[in-house]
């Protein structure tokens, strides 16, 4: 077998594993991908989807697909937690679709994962392997082969891992420790549509702000179930995105807020958790035929709603590159790398801001409100044109 015969192997089966996978199978690239979990699933709820993404999702060619799935909401809404005030409003609509060419939505995370492993399993280049436990790799002169539990083996002509925020290829390309401990914890809560009172309902993407929390609704999955995200400042340390949240700690940190607020948590019987984490930024993800992607490069907080926009961005970049380059991937990983770390970057350290802005309190707030509440549409989207206008693969 000859190193260009050889396929790319792409460790972890979510979000950005598939989207990489998807991309590289696009420009002819045959790919292995490896997932630990026995069968393909996203837990999880909500995705914020900016015109950025869209883009890169008529390059993968399932712009459509992720369209059935997702709601367009009418507008972008900030609420003071405390008195109900209106902050902010932005239209989300037609006129921030004619600004950046794509256009703003929302979706389930579980139909956007599967929207892409559907296009992928309609291309024979593209082999999936689940129940594999990666636990290594050894890069040698012209090829990488991963080890597993139970002795497996996987050759390839390079490694991506995909891996996430506990990134096992992470952990021996960089040696870095474990991910930073923001110290805010997120709950989450789907509910039937149905269930949800009238007058709590509305077609658009509305955070509450407060101090050190605030709450996140809108409707999902073609506006048949309403969901709901709650963040705190919290010092509950727990791994994964599948723990159980303690309502008693919930109402506890929300008491003070608005009645409406309170209202939106009442209706959550059962919260799932999980620990809000990101790493310093690096510029280095890359090592010989090795490389990472998504949260195993730059792990974000969630304040910008980009990590998943972020991954599928680096599919493609990635992919572009590996396409101009097959048989030498060190180069085109090295291109890759310089590509993205300084965007990645800078959305890791906005994220960060931007959680600083939502869960201000006193004279914070009050600036919050003096900076946000008299901006135009325009001055609204030429604030976030670095990001939603995008880059071109």
């Amino acid at each position: 077998m000859s190193t260009k015969d050889r396929p790319v192997l792409v460790v972890g089966g979510g979000i950005g594993g598939f989207a990489a996978a998807l991309a590289l199978a696009r420009k002819n690239i045959p790919v292995h991908l490896l997932e630990q979990s026995s069968e393909l699933k996203e837990i999880g709820a909500g995705i914020q989807l900016g015109p950025n993404v869209f883009r890169m999702f008529d390059v993968l060619g399932v712009r459509d697909a992720m369209s059935h799935w997702a709601v367009f909401p009418d507008n972008l809404v900030m609420r003071d937690a405390l008195t109900g005030d209106e902050v902010t409003r932005l239209p989300a609509g037609e006129p921030l679709t004619n600004r950046f060419g794509f256009p703003y939505a929302v979706i389930h995370r579980a139909d956007l994962h599967q929207v892409l492993v559907d296009a992928v399993k309609q291309l024979p280049i593209v082999k999936i392997s689940t129940g594999v436990k990666v636990t290594g790799y050894e890069d040698q002169a012209d090829r990488v082969i991963v080890a597993s539990e139970g002795g497996q083996q996987f050759e390839g002509s390079a490694l991506i891992g995909a891996d996430g925020l506990w990134s096992v290829v992470r952990s021996q390309l960089r040696g870095d420790g474990p991910p930073r401990v923001s110290g805010h914890i997120a709950y989450r809560g789907v509910i039937p549509t149905p269930k949800v009172p009238a007058h709590l309902q509305e077609n658009n993407v509305v955070l509450w702000a407060g101090p050190k929390t605030h709450l996140v609704h809108y409707p999902l999955h073609r506006g048949d179930v309403y969901n709901l995200v709650v963040v705190f400042h919290s010092d509950r340390y727990e791994e994964g995105w599948d723990t159980y949240g303690d309502p008693e700690e919930l109402h506890l940190k929300f008491r003070d807020h608005h009645p409406k607020v309170r209202e939106y948590l009442s209706m959550v019987n059962e919260w799932k958790m999980w620990v809000l984490c990101d790493r310093e930024p690096v510029r280095v993800w890359t090592r010989g035929r090795v490389t990472l992607l998504g949260d195993a490069a730059h792990p974000m907080l969630q304040y910008l709603a980009q990590g998943a926009c972020m991954a599928v961005e680096d599919a493609c970049v990635l992919a572009k590159h590996f396409a101009e380059s097959p048989a030498d991937p060190h180069a085109a990983f090295l291109r890759y790398q310089q590509a993205r770390y300084l965007r990645t970057t800078r959305v890791q350290i906005t994220a960060r801001l931007y959680g600083e802005l939502y869960h201000a309190a006193d004279a914070t707030a009050d600036f919050r409100r003096q900076m946000l509440h008299g901006r135009s549409p325009e001055q609204a989207y030429n604030g976030m044109a670095w990001l939603y206008d995008g880059v071109t693969v």
